[in-house]
């Protein structure tokens, strides 16, 4: 099993804990980094039920997230090459399929800025959440026909209409409390949400909740869901039980 339970390095320095993933029954945990530098572990998993558990403190400013307001969008020619592969198609987000749609949607918009967050509006107002919409296997484009998802499916379709639009953007997921917002009924999960490259920088943005938040702590990201996915089983497995807490502590 591959395991991207971890935070991101940037990240790591914030913890008050150094990070350990418990597993029951115990089996050693090798850790790497990869291509895109998410740190994963990597365990061989015996034949029964196994328990996974990480816990830890991560110390945060408890500042907004920062604001791509007004920054450019880059000329293909100047983008740097390891931007390059977050205007490409990929499992979950097909550009090819949507770049007709996206150019329909928003050819007429500003460049920069104000298109990424037109992309993000218009998702956030035309796609209803719900965890009962949610299927392993819905890409961009069936949520942009459906129009219904969770979190990840969101913001596929946003990622996907970005790149048809010539910006560069990733697919993050990581955890999200309810800090400074309504407590939510819901129960808590790991949060999806994407990073648009405008201004030589990577600047969060979020079309499932389309605010700006506190204390997000990032775990990994990706060209979508496929490359960051919590857990991957090379053979048969069954999630019995998921609990994930994200709590503001003072």
């Amino acid at each position: 099993m591959l395991l991207t339970l971890f935070v991101r390095p940037e990240r790591v320095g914030n913890l008050e804990q150094p990070e350990y993933l418990a597993v029951q029954p115990a089996v050693p945990v090798t850790k790497f980094m990869d291509v895109y530098g998410n740190m994963v572990g990597r365990i061989t998993a015996p034949a029964g039920q196994i328990k996974l558990f990480y816990d830890n403190v991560c110390r945060d400013n408890g500042d907004l997230e920062p604001w791509a307001y007004g920054m450019p969008q880059h000329p293909i020619s100047e983008l740097p090459a390891n931007v390059m592969p977050f205007l490409l198609a990929s499992r979950y987000c097909e550009v090819d399929r949507m770049t007709e749609i996206a150019w329909g949607l928003f050819g007429q918009t500003m460049p920069g800025w104000p298109r990424a967050q037109a992309i993000c509006d218009w998702v956030h107002a035309n796609v209803k959440f719900g965890y009962e919409f949610a299927r392993p296997t819905k890409t961009a484009y069936d949520t942009y026909i459906e129009r219904t998802g969770v979190c990840r499916d969101l913001n596929h379709l946003a990622v996907t209409l970005l790149r048809a639009m010539n910006i560069p953007a990733r697919y993050s997921t990581g955890y999200l409390g309810d800090i400074g917002v309504p407590i939510c009924p819901s129960p808590m999960d790991f949060s999806a949400c994407l990073e648009v490259y405008l201004g030589g920088c990577w600047w969060v943005m979020d079309a499932r909740h389309n605010v700006r938040r506190i204390g997000r702590i990032m775990m990994a990201h990706g060209r979508d869901a496929a490359d960051v996915a919590l857990t991957t089983s090379f053979g048969m497995s069954t999630l019995e039980k998921f609990k994930v807490w994200t709590d503001e502590l003072k």
